[in-house]
């Protein structure tokens, strides 16, 4: 006896219908709102695409008014926003060089630029010409992230065989000093 052998009767798999058909035309995506809101400042740098469609323009959106808060007392300052995001200046120790040659100078520095502005201001002192007297002490902060660094220009006294704040005795055009004699 052969074995039978069964066969499959392979049915035709139905057809949906498709979604409706679109009409030919341009072939792509929607232009960007962006682009209507904001459009290019060269017209040949705009992007080409399908010519803008007709669409009413719509009003404004006006944001949503806050309720009015009770106005401060005549005679006082208005209270600051408190929606302002203030953003400090990183330390930056060239600009804190261009400093150097001033009677009083007090900056808060970083731990880590500490080293550099120390060699910069013994570096400028070398001349001889501006002397500090250098007071460094830890920045108002709960970790030692930063040193208040002041500095105040000093001159040597012979009668007091130390050294004692800087005078300014004024200014002058004259290579020779304020008086314009050479003593």
């Amino acid at each position: 006896m052969a074995p039978t052998r069964k066969t499959r009767a392979r049915t035709k798999a139905r057809r949906t219908p498709s979604a409706p058909k679109r009409a030919r035309g341009f072939v792509g995506r929607d232009p960007s709102p962006v682009l209507d809101r904001y459009p290019p400042k060269d017209p040949a740098l705009a992007p080409r695409g399908p010519p803008p469609r007709a669409t009413t323009p719509s009003a404004p959106v006006a944001p949503p008014s806050a309720p009015p808060s009770p106005s401060p007392p005549t005679g006082s300052p208005p209270p600051p926003p408190s929606n302002l995001i203030t953003l400090e200046r990183p330390f930056d120790v060239d600009e804190f060089s261009t400093l150097l040659g001033e009677t009083s100078i007090r900056v808060v520095v970083p731990r880590d630029a500490l080293p550099e502005v120390l060699r910069r201001i013994t570096e400028f002192m070398d001349f001889g010409i501006y002397v500090y007297a250098l007071s460094i002490r830890p920045a108002p902060a709960e970790l030692l992230k930063g040193f208040v660094v002041e500095l105040q220009r000093v001159d040597y006294s012979a009668e007091k065989e130390n050294w004692v704040p800087f005078v300014e005795k004024g200014t002058s055009g004259s290579p020779f000093g304020p008086t314009g004699d050479r003593r």
